[in-house]
């Protein structure tokens, strides 16, 4: 468990804040709008109506005790910029700001944050990529090189183990888990045999995966 503060609680902010509630963490929520921050109430320990550009305002959060701070303000880069400065200069321990341009990302890790993220490019990345690819249920970057996929398995490959196949050897990737209805099994053992109607979790160089894809 982890104590956060979440400063801007627009739609990824309500997300986050959502998500990081139900994994149970200590969450405390400001923005200018009380309107909301109303339906997330039930599911932090705080909630503040402030606007976090005044110092006053950042200094009465105390913000050297929080684990994370999360400026999630994507409409306005000056504030988000101040407020990063703000944060690090207060002794806050990792700051995490959320960008929409490259450019804004370079700004703010020169003033301050630990890691800049990109919600929207992210998703718009994996989105063009699932639905441009064919076979590919679902795709994560992980670095330039690597890539974890989300792939059926190659048709001479059912009925036949991990072991017998020699996956990592003859295609130079890893089973990193079998998804069939809904449930996924990590590491599965060199026992495993394939079969038609399941996913493979499959994590390796991208050139390697590539390659794979394309018998498929």
């Amino acid at each position: 468990m982890k104590s956060i503060l979440i400063i801007g609680m627009g739609r990824f902010g309500h997300h986050l804040c959502t998500k990081l509630a139900e994994l149970g963490n200590e969450i405390m929520i400001v923005d200018q709008r009380e309107e909301v921050l109303e339906d997330l109430l039930s599911s932090v320990t705080s909630a503040k109506i402030g606007d976090c550009t005044n110092e006053e305002v950042l200094k009465s959060l105390g913000v050297s005790n929080f684990d994370l701070c999360f400026v999630c303000i994507g409409t306005n880069f000056q504030s988000s910029l101040e407020i990063t400065n703000l944060l690090k200069e207060m002794g806050a321990k990792c700051v995490i700001s959320k960008a929409n341009r490259d450019i804004h990302a370079k700004f703010l890790l020169k003033n301050g944050a630990d890691e800049v993220i990109y919600p929207d490019r992210d998703i718009a990345e994996r989105l063009a990529f699932r639905h441009s690819a064919n076979h590919v249920f679902d795709y994560i970057e992980l670095t330039e090189e690597y890539s974890i996929y989300e792939i059926p398995p190659m048709q001479e490959w059912i009925g036949r183990s991990i072991r017998d196949l020699n996956i990592r050897a003859t295609y130079h990737v890893n089973i990193l888990g079998i998804k069939k209805d809904e449930k996924v099994a990590l590491l599965p053992p060199a026992e495993h045999i394939f079969v038609k109607d399941e996913h493979l979790m499959v994590i390796g160089l991208r050139t390697d995966l590539e390659k794979v894809i394309k018998h498929l």
